[in-house]
Order: structure tokens, then sequence, then C-alpha cells
């Protein structure tokens, strides 16, 4: 009854055509912030995707870490246990460090990352990432140093490029022993090395300062044991999906090893995403809250013009929480409506984003990785934005509880 009432009250044409258009302006209101709210985080949903393109290009499917430790013991043999299992493609022990890299004529800090020669093929497609040069575990047939593969701002940094001329020292604290104060220079260990290659993987997080070097010799230059690695690096089997093998790999390591997949093991860059896209959802939220300050003015209006159906309803038995009810559910009905148009709205132009691309990036399109605006529509999305306009809609509604009121004791109704 009270539904339908609130229902005939807003589809019905009023005395004063002022009265529409308030209404009008309301629903619009609403429906514009709606919009917004579910076009902008279908935005971060579509940045959150782009990331994870972009972390496939160089992080395993699974990374093993030690829980507490830096580095563990018995890492190259239980690698070899590990690719020898059918759901697994390749299994490589790695050791990273942050260290100090020195050309010619400059010198900048680095992530340095031990990897195995053979095995880095199979983990990554490092044809698609090298820009200059060729991967080299060496610095060719006569050339018996390192060869080492640089991320496109450390080469940019030092000024370094591909050759055999190109020599590159990496410094590093030493870890073991006694330092000599009057020579400070002993108290680093360094590692002269050749530059095979330069690599760019479009994240900023490895084209800063992330250097790849064979594992034998970081090992040595970090003076750390055989078979000692900071994690093994797992690349699942076709056919085997990634989580599929984490829980395979989770019943049969020791606890004291934990199972990173792709997002855990950027869980930074991922939270930072989630936090930006929830804060800004709260401050869309915020001006949905204001836009929906006309439906007071709109229930005020309409308080006055069913004044006489007000008196009305209360001379055939209608009690007064009824009355305020009505027009509780009418607010309620104005906020529902702005806000399914606008979440219709919002969902054909993500989807129409999403699908067709119609708004481009500027640039140059040989420089971009991407040449739409990324967006990705996500239910969950829909559901807490719909949440959000209802509960915004029935706290507005609540005020047309105050009109009647004063209205009624006014009238003596």
């Amino acid at each position: 009854m009270i539904f339908h009432i609130a229902l005939r009250y807003l589809l019905a044409k009023k005395s004063h055509k002022v009265v529409n258009v308030i209404s009008l302006i309301s629903i619009a209101g609403v429906a514009v912030a709606t919009t917004a709210i579910v076009v902008v985080l279908s935005v971060f949903n579509g940045f959150s995707d782009l990331a994870r393109k972009q972390l496939s290009a160089i992080d395993p499917d699974i990374k093993i870490v030690p829980t507490e430790a830096k580095v563990f013991a018995g890492a190259d043999s239980l690698a070899n246990i590990l690719q020898n299992m059918p759901e697994v493609a390749c299994a490589m022990p790695v050791l990273q460090e942050r260290a100090l890299v020195a050309g010619q004529n400059a010198q900048t800090p680095i992530i340095i990352k031990g990897v195995d020669p053979v095995r880095i093929g199979e983990m990554v497609d490092l044809d698609a990432l090298l820009i200059d040069g060729v991967y080299s575990g060496t610095g060719g047939p006569v050339d018996s140093l390192p060869g080492i593969q640089l991320s496109v701002g450390v080469a940019v940094a030092t000024g370094m490029r591909p050759s055999p001329d190109t020599k590159a020292t990496i410094y590093m604290p030493r870890r073991l022993g006694r330092i000599n104060p009057a020579n400070p220079a002993a108290a680093y260990r360094e590692l002269t090395s050749t530059v095979t290659g330069v690599f760019r993987i479009d994240q900023p997080e490895y084209d800063t300062e992330f250097v790849l070097a064979p594992l034998n010799k970081i090992r040595s230059l970090l003076e750390y044991g055989q078979g000692e690695a900071s994690a093994i690096e797992v690349k699942a089997a076709p056919g085997t999906s990634p989580e599929k093998l984490a829980g395979i790999l989770a019943d049969k390591l020791p606890e004291e090893l934990s199972i990173l997949g792709r997002e855990q093991q950027q869980a930074e860059t991922f939270r930072m995403i989630a936090v930006e896209k929830w804060v800004t959802f709260l401050m869309l939220v915020f001006i949905l809250v204001i836009a929906s300050f006309n439906i007071v003015s709109t229930l005020s209006l309409l308080v006055i013009e069913k004044r006489r159906n007000m008196s009305t309803l209360r001379a055939l038995g209608a009690t007064k929480r009824m009355v305020s009810g009505i027009f509780v559910t009418l607010g309620w009905l104005i906020t529902a409506a702005g806000g399914l148009i606008g979440i219709s709205i919002g969902i054909i132009l993500s989807l129409g984003q999403e699908y067709f691309g119609f708004i481009k990036l500027a640039g140059d399109p040989s420089a971009l990785t991407i040449d739409v605006y990324p967006v990705h529509l996500e239910w969950p999305d829909i559901a807490a934005v719909l949440a959000a306009v209802l509960i915004v809609g029935f706290c507005m509604a609540q005020t047309s509880r105050l009109f009647t009121r004063r209205l009624g004791t006014a009238s003596q109704i």
C-alpha cells in the first residue's frame, strides 16, 4: 500500500510544474554522480589488469621464499626436485640484493639479481624484453668476464651500452669478516663484468634499477655458499594454472618456506591501487551525498503539494507513521531511480570502452604499451555502488518525516 501510493505520487503530474522540474533535477544529480562512480571504479580495475599483464613479463608464476630468513640453503636441490614435477615447466634458484654498479663515467645504486644462465631463458622470454644487445652469461667466447644485463634506467644513468669493451664493476659491502677503518676500500667486494644486453619491461620497479647477472658470480660476490638462494622461481607447465600449482606445492614444502603468487610478489603495487580505488570511491560517494540534498527540497515541495491528500488519508484512517512512510518511500524511489539510471549509463560507457576502446591515449603508439584507456567492469563494484545509492537515498528520505510532522501539526491532522 505505502509503496503503491509513493509510486503514484512520483509518476503523477503535479499541480506546479516546478515540482516536476526539481524532481527531475534530483534524479539527474544522483544519476550523474552514480555514473561517475561506476566509470571511475572501472578505470581503476583497468589499471589493475594492466599492471597484472606487465608483471607477467618478468615475474614468475610462483616464487618460493623463506618465511623469516633472508636466504635459505638447499635451494639448488629443491629446484631440481621441482623441475622434475610434471606440473612444473621450470624451477630456478635466484639471489637478489641491493648493490652499486659503476661504469667508466658514472655509477648508480641497483638491485642485482643472480639467475641461472640456462634456465632464465625457459623462465622469461628474454628476446621480447631486450632492446639492445643479446643475453649472455659471459662476455663472449674470448672474454671470460661474466655478462650482465642492465635495465634501461641503469643503462641511461651510467651511459653504458652492450659491447665487449663496456666494463661494469659491481660493488657490495663485505658480509663476513672484519672491516679495517684505515682502508675503507677493503670494506667492499667487487665484481668486474661485461654489459651484454639492455632490457625494458615498462614497469618502473624493474626498469629503474634492475640488473641480471650469473647466479654463481653473485653468490661469490655476496659470500654465500653453493645452494644458498633468496628465492626459487617456478613456472607452471602448460595446462596447469598457477593457483593449482601453488596448492600442490603448499602440501609438499616445509613451513619455513612461503609461496607467493604474482600479485603477492608485488603486493605493495596492488595494495596501492586498491587503496586509491576505494578512497576515490568514498570521495565520490560524498559527492553523491551532496547531490542527494536536492531530494530534501524535492520532498519538502511534495509534502506541500500533497497536503490535501494527506488530510484525506488521515480521514480514511491512515496513521502518522503510514503517511510519513509514504514520503520516505517516495524519497527512496527518487534516489533509486537516479541510481539505476546512473548505473545503467556507467555500465554502457564502461563496457563500450572496454570492448571498443573509444577513448584513445595520446602519444606515439610505438612508444605506448597500450593505445586505449584501460577499463574493466567488475560486478562486485556495481553491487557496492548500488548499496551506497540505496543507503544514501534512505538516509535522505528520512528527512521527509520532519516535514510531514510539522505540516501535520500546522494543519491539525
